[in-house]
């Protein structure tokens, strides 16, 4: 059920199946170890540098498909980059120019908005990544129609073979967009969708301005060269990601400008998931689509709290991480938060938590136990014992977790404190690292090599020439001196001979 690919196996072969192509293990408790099926969703929840994008890297590693990575530094890629390049192509999605790292993928937001569907669901996504979540109803009145009128917008655009920027020319100015706008949807085979851009354009300056200044924050990252140069005009193919066991890093800054274009791309890349698994006789991706999305809150407010109730079975395996509930409660509302940890099959509690509502949340969810009181008399002997309920584990011992420990509430287990193992320490790893290393010292010593052999090459021609030189020196020599030896020589001869004939 987990993997079709192994349902028609032999038992033998099904036993010689590696344990990670079904499921990835979180922790060890005591002798035992406690695993996570591909199915699962996992929620880690600790404060800064407790270890969680550490622990999170394991999950990458451990993926036996495609993975989709979010992080707001280049650490996970430095620690799990070497190993996936192993299993698949590698690509990079930083807008935000993390780490001077360049973008070796570009997504266009308009990509596939030639139909209204996607249209809609683009601009869902552009638009979740700078909106506030619950709120009252006056704030979803004008969310609503924001999303209603970017998603004509950008249909508009796609059917008229035009940018982003256009979208934003048309935000910006909407009497000079109408007629641009209206010519385009002519063209489309969904008549709402001219509906949409008619009201949008026709309405009162007030109504439209509330309109519009609700859509620009979506559209802040085409003021970003680095985040602009991106978006440029591709088709990203998932199929092909999928297939091919791809890995994509999607790196965002902490400012949320860059937010609603990975979250448009992270959405892309989920719905077609989804798409082609709904497509398949068993219903569900094999291998399974891993989405490891560290400080997703900040970079990648995807809708998790209906994704984590739905991917599962689809062979979607998804691992949170954020900081505390406050963080998921500020992004996806409280009945938000209050679903993703429902619908989590594990919550993996680290330390460094100083919220005592966070705390006393996590104590009552560890359960409670008996515990013997001794009552005293007045000379101080034990004259019986007492039972009373006392939490498992105190607010106070769960904030003073010690690294690398964490408190781990699984569904059908009890809870229990265990060690998890980061990326940096696994063997797989450290032994990708040092093949990258002995590559970069093997190219360092061909550069060295080839730099050596022009420049030997440069003496040898030089030595050449000079002995060249010297030998025509030596050459040139005797014929001097027999020259001047002659020279010499002559005088004495013609005297000599002139004597004789004198006498």
């Amino acid at each position: 059920q987990l993997r079709p690919c192994y349902r028609d196996l032999s038992l033998w072969q099904k036993l010689r199946v590696p344990t990670r192509e079904f499921a990835t293990p979180l922790a060890r408790v005591g002798m035992f170890r406690i695993w996570s099926t591909v199915e699962d969703v996992t929620v880690r929840v600790g404060g800064p540098r407790t270890g969680k994008t550490g622990e999170l890297a394991c999950r990458v590693v451990d993926a036996p498909g495609a993975v989709i990575a979010t992080s707001t530094r280049t650490d996970l890629i430095e620690l799990t980059g070497p190993v996936r390049k192993q299993v698949g192509p590698v690509n990079v999605f930083n807008p935000a120019g993390v780490g001077g790292l360049e973008s070796s993928i570009t997504f266009d937001p308009l990509s596939g908005c030639q139909v209204p569907k996607v249209a809609m669901t683009r601009a869902a996504d552009l638009l979740s990544g700078v909106s506030a979540p619950g709120g009252d109803g006056e704030r979803e009145f004008w969310e609503g129609q924001a999303r209603r009128a970017l998603a004509a917008l950008m249909h508009a655009a796609a059917l008229g073979g035009r940018s982003m920027r256009d979208v934003q020319g048309w935000v910006a100015n909407p009497n000079e967009a109408a007629r641009d706008v209206t010519k385009f949807l002519h063209r489309s085979p969904e008549p709402s969708t001219m509906t949409d851009a008619a009201q949008f354009l026709a309405t009162n300056d007030r109504t439209r301005s509330s309109i519009c200044s609700t859509i620009m924050p979506a559209l802040g990252w085409l003021a970003d060269p680095i985040a602009a140069a991106a978006a440029e005009s591709g088709v990203f193919d998932v199929e092909r990601l999928l297939t091919e066991r791809g890995t994509v890093y999607m790196l965002g800054a902490e400012d949320a400008q860059t937010a609603p274009l990975v979250t448009a791309l992270t959405g892309h890349i989920a719905r077609e998931a989804r798409r082609i698994a709904g497509n398949k006789r068993s219903g569900r991706l094999d291998p399974p689509l891993t989405l490891a999305l560290d400080e997703a809150a900040l970079i990648c407010p995807i809708p998790l709290d209906n994704w984590t109730a739905d991917m599962g079975g689809r062979g979607v395996t998804i691992h949170i991480a954020a900081q505390s509930r406050a963080q998921l409660r500020q992004r996806w509302g409280d009945n938000g938060a209050a679903a993703i940890l429902n619908n989590a099959a594990t919550l993996l509690i680290f330390g460094g938590t100083r919220d005592p509502e966070d705390l006393n949340a996590y104590a009552t969810l560890t359960g409670e136990r008996d515990e013997q009181v001794p009552t005293f008399d007045q000379w101080g002997e034990v004259r019986g014992r007492s039972v009373r309920r006392v939490p498992v584990l105190t607010a106070a011992q769960i904030a003073q977790l010690k690294e690398r420990r964490v408190v781990i509430i699984r569904r059908g287990m009890p809870a229990a404190v265990g060690k998890v193992q980061m990326a940096w320490q696994r063997r797989e790893v450290k032994a990708a690292r040092r093949r990258e290393q002995w590559a970069e010292r093997i190219e360092r010593f061909d550069e060295w090599r080839e730099r050596f052999a022009v420049k030997f090459g440069r003496a040898v021609d030089t030595a050449a020439v000079w002995l060249d030189k010297r030998r025509a020196r030596r050459n040139t020599q005797p014929e001097q001196q027999r020259e001047r030896v002659h020279a010499v020589q002559d005088p004495y001869s013609s005297h000599g001979e002139n004597g004789g004939e004198h006498r």
